[in-house]
């Protein structure tokens, strides 16, 4: 249309949690599932140990749920978890298994730091299950964890906690703003199973608005007053 300004959207800055707000939602979250239980099953440490694997492997919570023990490699020289899957609901449909992530381009196999190996370790100990097609993380009878219900239980005991602004997509911001402050862009936007690190850039790492402070000595060298 003529005389007609175009719209612009205003962009959204990333924001990723700092390490200390980390340690306060995990500190939230281990209180919860210790807590004294009057009546009802107690909470499995589930919700625990989901975070601590989307934190030690960047994936989108959907893949997270979806990832099998055939997709677990833990004796090898480096434990790694291969991103192959993710969770969907539809109306009118069971909660399921699809066999490829958010593309078939972001099918990955990501090594496990230590705390996230020990989350599935501790995940496999009390399960106690061992066929290769199983879901590591799953319902009390065996179904797949919707993503709603991970993310509203999440949100609840947040709450309870005092803890604002805590989703799961936040943890994936995070960590790609940790790779990239680390290592770059490129290996960030590897992790998340991105095959553009634009994509990467723009809506997963929040900029760091603090400059190199060797700028000051370089002024100082070429502008500071003698004597």
């Amino acid at each position: 249309m003529d005389h007609v300004s175009r719209l612009h959207r205003k962009r959204t800055i990333p924001e990723a949690f700092t390490i200390g707000e980390v340690q306060d939602i995990r500190a939230a979250i281990k209180a919860w599932e210790s807590r004294r239980i009057l009546a009802g099953p107690r909470p499995d440490r589930q919700l625990g140990q989901i975070v601590e694997v989307m934190l030690g492997t960047s994936a989108r919570i959907g893949e997270v749920l979806a990832i099998r023990l055939q997709d677990l490699d833990m004796d090898g020289p480096i434990p790694t978890a291969r991103i192959a899957g993710t969770i969907i609901s539809r109306k009118g449909e069971p909660t399921h298994r699809q066999d490829h992530p958010k593309t078939d381009r972001s099918v990955r196999r990501v090594a496990l730091p230590s705390f996230a190996l020990q989350a599935i370790r501790s995940r496999l100990l009390r399960s106690g299950d061992t066929e290769p097609a199983t879901l590591l993380f799953s319902t009390r009878v065996g179904t797949p964890h919707t993503t709603n219900n991970v993310r509203r239980l999440l949100r609840d005991v947040m709450d309870a906690a005092g803890i604002e602004n805590v989703t799961p997509h936040r943890f994936r911001r995070t960590v790609a703003t940790v790779v990239n402050d680390a290592q770059g862009a490129l290996l960030a936007s590897e992790l998340l199973g991105h095959t553009d690190p634009r994509i990467t850039m723009q809506h997963y790492i929040q900029r760091n608005e603090t400059v190199n402070p060797v700028t000051a000595e370089h002024l100082e060298r070429a502008f500071g007053k003698a004597g």
